[in-house]
């Protein structure tokens, strides 16, 4: 049986899940993702960083709401990966 990965918040800031108000979110659940795929952006002072994939494998839970605050620690995503 496959462990889940918690997608975890490196650093605060609030929680973007698409790249802009007019585009599609990064990933849904039950999306199938990459190692290093974009999961969602973390905006702080005005700064962007991107919230990737640890794993390659599928979404099973998105856990913070689009516009969350984060606090570092904050599992944002559920990952379960791929086999093989």
């Amino acid at each position: 049986m496959t462990d889940i990965v918690d997608v975890d918040s490196p650093l605060p800031g609030v929680f973007f899940r698409r790249p802009a108000s007019d585009k599609p979110p990064f990933v849904e659940t039950g999306d199938t993702v990459e190692a290093g795929q974009t999961l969602g952006l973390i905006e702080i002072m005005k700064q962007f960083a991107s919230l990737n994939s640890p794993v390659a494998g599928t979404v099973v839970e998105i856990l913070v709401e689009d516009g969350a605050n984060l606090d570092p620690g904050t599992v944002v995503v559920k990952v379960r990966p791929s086999d093989g």
